[in-house]
């Protein structure tokens, strides 16, 4: 699906990324998670429980061929990203939390997703699709360097880490845009071949995942704007890194398919989280 030089491309931004996502962060993010660790353990187990569990269930009962099956389960088994945290700004939501889970849920990831991986995509692999669990794990590792970059960054320079913040943002939409153009330039039959399944799948996790979320965080006994903000970072996945993984960790004969449903969810999540916040912004002036 990608030349050599867009495979770069795509590896290039997705390194400024995640050290814009680290300009983000600060050693008071990690403070906050010990001394108020409930709201982001909650968090975690709804990033880590829901959305590996959501994803599988879609794939068994929208009975998903295996390629399409393990990457809905990548995007699922996913950290969350910077997405959830303006979103959760938008809402009037908990800011601070969310950008506590997006810390703690990122760097879970090099032990929470091969593991949840495993426990449910293991079942969609062949002889002829085969997981490669230590790709995964060394690039989400590899990953976790221009973090911390970033956050040294934010720690010695807080006017250039806001550049480097900035720029990192961009870095995120340019993945799915170079992506997406890509795709459809050298795949349109793919758009053509949409079916109503795949669209219900790619909207269904992140639906579902905003839904759960939010009713875990109301069954811990969260108050509303931690409620809001668990909703957000359970349904919002880390798109252009799980699409980093597939292209990473899966050889390019099938990475045509394999990437379009990331795809599709990481368009409609946008705009249901948009449609969420607006409810949320209209409930509370009605509260």
């Amino acid at each position: 699906m990608l030349t050599s030089l867009q495979t770069i491309l795509l590896a290039a931004l997705l390194v400024v990324l995640m050290a814009g996502m680290g300009a983000s962060l600060t050693g008071e993010n990690f403070r906050e998670v010990l001394r108020r660790p409930r709201g982001p353990l909650i968090g975690l187990l709804s990033q880590y429980g829901w959305m590996p569990l959501i994803a599988y269930g879609l794939c068994r009962a929208l009975g998903l061929p295996d390629d399409l099956a393990i990457s809905l389960i990548v995007v699922g088994c996913t950290p969350g990203g910077t997405t959830s945290n303006l979103f959760t700004y938008f809402a009037g939501a908990d800011v601070a939390l969310s950008v506590s889970m997006t810390t703690l849920s990122t760097i879970a990831a090099v032990v929470l997703m091969p593991l949840t991986l495993y426990i449910y995509a293991s079942g969609y692999a062949s002889a002829a699709l085969k997981i490669p669990y230590g790709n995964i794990t060394t690039t989400l590792a590899l990953m976790l360097v221009p973090l911390g970059i970033g956050m040294f960054v934010r720690a010695r320079a807080p006017g250039a880490a806001r550049v480097v913040e900035r720029i990192g943002g961009l870095a995120g939409v340019g993945v799915l845009a170079l992506l997406i153009g890509t795709g459809l330039y050298n795949n349109s039959e793919l758009l053509r071949a949409t079916t109503g399944t795949m669209y219900a799948a790619a909207l269904g996790l992140g639906v579902l995942g905003f839904g759960f979320g939010w009713l875990g965080a109301r069954a811990a006994g969260l108050p509303s704007p931690q409620r809001r903000a668990v909703a957000f970072e359970t349904g919002i996945q880390n798109s252009p890194l799980a699409l980093g993984i597939l292209i990473a960790s899966f050889p390019g004969e099938q990475q045509a398919r394999m990437l379009w449903l990331p795809l599709l969810y990481a368009l409609l999540v946008l705009i249901s989280a948009s449609v969420l916040t607006l409810g949320f912004r209209l409930a509370r002036r009605a509260g």
